[in-house]
């Protein structure tokens, strides 16, 4: 039986529809490659298609930065930046990172009841 494979599509339009103030979301690979992304209707992108490229080739390479100190103080759960204009969100699955924005007013609670929705969404991954 041949295995299923995951619409990642489906995965970030589950994620954008978690709350009204997600902006963003993304399913890179380890080499910090786009797999899917949608930007939510309604939301202007802060960051050109060249910058959010640049980013998510970061975002990778922070992953493999952070895996240096596993050992000593446990693997990454979530990765959490706040700016002013946007609340970036990273959590690594087994094989890819998951990458969403959200509206920066949101309280702290919620997103953390987000993280763990998108934990369980992308747990496959």
């Amino acid at each position: 039986m041949a295995s299923s494979k995951i619409d990642l599509l489906d995965v970030v339009q589950k994620i954008l529809k978690l709350d009204t103030k997600m902006r963003f979301a993304a399913i890179i690979d380890s080499k910090g490659n786009i797999r899917e992304a949608i930007m939510k209707t309604g939301k202007t992108n802060l960051k050109s298609q060249k910058e959010e490229e640049h980013f998510c080739k970061q975002v990778a390479q922070r992953r493999s930065m952070r895996k240096e100190f596993d050992r000593s103080l446990g693997k990454v759960r979530y990765v959490h930046v706040e700016r002013e204009k946007v609340s970036q969100m990273v959590i690594y699955t087994k094989r890819n990172i998951v990458y969403f924005t959200m509206e920066p007013e949101m309280p702290i609670n919620t997103k953390i009841r987000l993280i763990t929705k998108i934990k369980k969404i992308t747990s496959s991954l």
